[in-house]
């Protein structure tokens, strides 16, 4: 008669049910928990905090005293610069995208060749932005996608220039936006946003200038009283090839005087404007290729 209180005789009956129970919890389908989707757009919400920029400046200030920041990345010889937000509210991704790729180079500064040294203005019409979004300095995705500008009020600096008239490149006091007329200030430069960035091009120097508009789905050429630079229409292509964006050498839609990119290209600085295709996206992986070919294109 076997005695079921002895320790053996328990092990040996109770090793087949561990067993069991050990099977079980290794085949069970327990579901697994899976992180919730993020749209790509919003991982520029928040800045990295990985590293310094090797400069942070003010470089002016709006009409209403908010400051215009540059942030620079990078010490070699060839500089490029980067603009947003020169339409400010009514073109807030552009500030988004701007942002975007600080937060990139911030996060990984080796994305800079050693040859080059890279400036970014996320925000070229702080007043601008400040109209529409009622907020200054860096916001959120969210925050912007709760207004919409549909009267372009956002677009015009306090005085109600559109900033991007009041440069020297055939400017004239009334020019046009979508065959509206628009002011373009009392003279060229006459606003301090178009000052600020006059100032720090004639600074820096760059070899090139990215501005950053929407929603035209293209990159555009620049040009003044002499064409297209050849440097220019090279980078217009490349950045067009590696984003996908359509290239086009001139913008046609309506007469432009006083624009940022022709007084650029009336100094012999090549110029290309990216326009993205909505108000609401940054489409940051194509414009993000756009910008290594670039590199690529100035880099050693």
């Amino acid at each position: 008669m076997f005695n079921l209180s002895s320790p053996k005789l328990a092990v040996i009956l109770l090793t087949p049910v561990l067993v069991l129970l050990l099977l079980a919890f290794i085949f069970i389908d327990v579901p697994e928990e899976k992180p919730v989707p993020v749209m790509k757009d919003e991982l520029v919400q928040d800045p990295v905090d990985v590293e310094e920029p090797l400069e942070q400046v003010t470089i002016g200030n709006s009409v209403s005293g908010r400051p215009i920041e540059a942030y620079t990345f990078g010490e070699g010889d060839t500089h490029l610069l980067f603009v947003g937000g020169i339409h400010g509210g009514y073109e807030w991704n552009s500030v988004l995208l701007a942002y975007a790729l600080i937060d990139q180079l911030t996060a990984t500064p080796s994305l800079v060749p050693q040859d080059l040294q890279i400036s970014v203005i996320p925000s070229a019409n702080p007043d601008g932005v400040f109209a529409v979004l009622g907020t200054e300095g860096r916001f959120t995705l969210d925050e912007a996608r709760k207004v919409t500008d549909t009267t372009g009020k956002g677009r015009f600096n306090i005085n109600n220039v559109d900033l991007n008239r009041n440069f020297d490149c055939k400017w004239q006091p009334k020019s046009t936006w979508r065959g509206t007329p628009v002011s373009a200030g009392t003279s060229a430069f006459s606003e301090p946003e178009a000052k600020a960035l006059r100032d720090f091009v004639l600074k820096k120097k760059p070899q090139a200038v990215v501005f950053f508009h929407s929603q035209s789905n293209a990159v555009y050429a620049s040009e003044c009283q002499n064409g297209i630079l050849p440097v220019t229409r090279d980078i217009m292509n490349a950045y067009a090839r590696a984003s996908g964006y359509k290239a086009v050498d001139i913008f046609d839609a309506y007469e432009v005087t006083g624009d940022a990119e022709g007084w650029l290209a009336s100094i012999n600085i090549p110029a290309i404007t990216v326009e993205l295709a909505t108000h609401e996206t940054i489409e940051w992986e194509k414009n993000l290729a756009g910008i290594k070919a670039l590199f690529e294109y100035f880099g050693h």
